[in-house]
């Protein structure tokens, strides 16, 4: 009884917070970004397809990544079922990478994967939306993520096991892989103008990802004591 006093407390809490991220001030947007997609080239505007709302989910994927980021991959697992109810709940939804369209594409056959996803590179969306940073921000150590200066431990002096892990099942060294960062941004369309709402990053991606979700209900928790990243391409599992 005292666990189901405390899963309710959580859960208004989780209520309290969904309603000060509506509360933030809309922030116009006062330029265009463009994007390449299955149907063609495609503004921002483009991606809501008529609907009000946009939810973008920044997938870690620069241009010379072999294969997408596995975290993130483990996130969009769960995109596929949710696409169509956000769809009729009158939000967009796009998957956006900073690799090309042919690369995106090729990986999405490869997962199984039927999302929206859009290809942003040679654009500015990733780095104005602190989701892509530059060799030179690297050598600088000017790197702004997740809403303050060296926001990951990819910033921090030599990169944890973990990260040159994940780096590795990407194709790339960590200094490549870190380039790219998950994130997740809200938009609003009204009245002929477009607002950027809201922005997550980093831990905030645990809410979306729904095995954690499974994994703190079973008896072994996430059961992650060896500190490696025990996840992989949901097809690269022995298993699989």
């Amino acid at each position: 009884m005292e666990l189901l006093k405390a899963e309710k407390e959580h859960t208004r809490r989780g209520d309290v917070l969904a309603e000060q991220r509506q509360a933030l001030p809309w922030v116009r947007l006062d330029k265009d970004y463009l994007f390449e997609t299955e149907q063609g080239a495609a503004s921002l505007e483009d991606l809501f397809k008529g609907r009000s709302q946009l939810l973008v989910y920044h997938f870690m994927f620069g241009p010379d990544y072999v294969a997408g980021c596995p975290s993130c991959s483990a996130i969009a697992d769960g995109f596929n079922g949710i696409v169509v109810h956000l769809e009729n709940h009158d939000v967009a939804f796009s998957a956006v990478s900073r690799t090309p369209l042919a690369k995106l594409q090729a990986f999405k056959r490869r997962m199984a994967w039927t999302f929206p996803w859009a290809s942003s590179l040679g654009g500015d969306f990733n780095f104005e939306f602190n989701v892509s940073f530059t060799e030179q921000q690297q050598r600088d150590g000017t790197i702004n993520y997740n809403f303050r200066r060296a926001g990951h431990s990819m910033d921090a002096g030599e990169p944890p096991p973990a990260v040159v892990q994940t780096a590795a099942m990407t194709g790339t060294d960590v200094p490549t892989f870190a380039r790219d960062r998950p994130g997740l941004c809200a938009f609003v369309r009204e009245d002929g103008a477009i607002y950027h709402t809201y922005s997550s990053y980093a831990r905030g991606m645990d809410g979306i990802w729904g095995m954690y979700h499974w994994l703190d209900r079973a008896p072994k928790g996430r059961n992650e004591a060896g500190g490696g990243v025990w996840w992989r391409h949901h097809d690269k599992y022995e298993k699989a």
